[in-house]
């Protein structure tokens, strides 16, 4: 308690109180907080905005959150950085027993150039389930400071429009339209968060659970088809998608793909739910993903072009096996893509027009082909070669046992 007190009497003065946004997460939530805060010229660092998951014990106050997102600014106020430049400062706080993950920017905004932090909060104790999706998270929270620096520049614009148009200045107005747009890319990062602590893929797989361990690989999935699967995950560097319709099905094929991982990518690929699909999340290594009623699953268009890497696309119900372009190729279309959403969302005029099935079909120059996954190119006897020996050894051993 007098941790706390210590800690509210540092915090700035709530004026006005800080706006609050509580979401509502399947499951827990590693997060304890995310921030907006901004370096105020007069009043020094300040908190716009903070998110939270809704749960029924409170771990840390609003006053306790401001103070900890403060401290991310604390400092920056020499800032001499690129025009555009985006730092990411990673705080462990141990006398807070917090962690915090804090993306630097400037940006103008309210007719002035300042200082910006959007930051997560996260218990020290989740230092080691974060550290893994650490690259996830940071590419996550850079573009939506790419796409919120448009629109503080936009709201700006507007803003002294309205001034000329009609002769007043409404400061309260400033600002705001700024946190919906926010409040829409900080949920999905909220939600993978809680997923990932759920259902993350276990370091250590037992062969048991993987199709290797199979009798008879036939009775599980045809061979041809568990040799394309590892073969194309290889050359998509170790980035897989598996969809179908039975989440046991599903889920032997992704523990089976993550032997060929490493413990931390591991824990940086997700597993699929009985009960419902997760989202599709762009920079994860391996995730299973559940079918609908109707038997399909839609891949969002702009997350796969978001992944950093290429990825394999696996059916179980049909054993297909679908790869996107080579590294390369892939990244090339994706900076295109990128660059191209953005400035359609720099021309847009409305928020109707900046939403992003509205960008995707303004300008089909820069989208590459929707069919972005392809039948596997290359072929390869290395795989063959392993199945072959994997499947010698287990007879041998079963005759041993017998």
């Amino acid at each position: 308690m007098r941790e706390e007190a210590g800690m509210s009497a540092l915090c700035p003065p709530p004026s006005p109180a800080v706006a609050k946004t509580e979401i509502s997460l399947n499951g827990e939530s590693p997060l304890l907080a995310a921030t907006f805060a901004y370096w105020d010229n007069i009043l020094g660092p300040r908190v716009r905005h903070i998110w939270a998951p809704k749960t029924e014990q409170v771990l840390l106050s609003d006053g306790e959150i401001t103070f900890l997102a403060n401290h991310t600014l604390n400092g920056e106020i020499l800032r001499n950085a690129e025009s555009g430049a985006i730092d990411v400062k990673f705080f462990v706080l141990a006398e807070k027993r917090v962690i915090i993950v804090s993306l630097i920017f400037d940006g103008n905004w309210n007719g002035d150039r300042s200082t910006y932090g959007l930051s997560i909060i996260l218990p020290q104790s989740e230092l080691g389930f974060y550290l893994p999706l650490h690259r996830v998270c940071v590419d996550r929270l850079t573009h939506i400071i790419r796409k919120g620096r448009i629109w503080m520049h936009k709201e700006r614009q507007e803003h002294f429009q309205k001034i000329v148009l009609e002769g007043t200045e409404r400061m309260e107005d400033q600002g705001q339209s700024i946190i919906p747009m926010l409040t829409g890319e900080v949920i999905p990062v909220m939600e993978l968060l809680s997923s990932m602590k759920s259902h993350s893929v276990p370091e250590e797989i037992d062969i048991s659970d993987t199709v290797l361990n199979d009798d008879d690989i036939g009775d599980s999935c045809h061979e041809g088809f568990l040799l394309n699967a590892i073969s194309s995950h290889l050359q998509t560097c170790g980035c897989s998608v598996v969809v179908g319709s039975s989440a046991e099905k599903v889920n032997k094929i992704v523990r089976t793909l993550c032997l060929f991982l490493t413990p931390s990518e591991r824990k940086c690929s997700r597993l699929c739910r009985n009960e419902s699909s997760f989202k599709y999340e762009s920079g994860l290594f391996v995730q299973g993903l559940l079918k609908d009623a109707t038997g399909s699953f839609v891949l969002p268009f702009r997350q796969v072009m978001y992944a950093p890497y290429p990825t394999t696309h696996i059916d179980v119900d049909v054993n297909t096996v679908k790869q996107m372009p080579p590294c390369h190729e892939h990244i090339y279309n994706q900076r295109r893509y990128m660059r191209s959403e953005l400035t359609a969302f720099w021309r847009a005029n409305s928020d109707e027009e900046m939403s992003q099935d509205h960008i995707i079909h303004t300008d089909e120059s820069f989208t590459p082909d929707l069919n972005v996954f392809q039948d596997i190119l290359h072929r390869d006897t290395l795989v063959k070669a392993f199945l072959d020996q994997a499947k010698r050894k287990k007879n041998l051993l079963s005759l041993f046992v017998a």
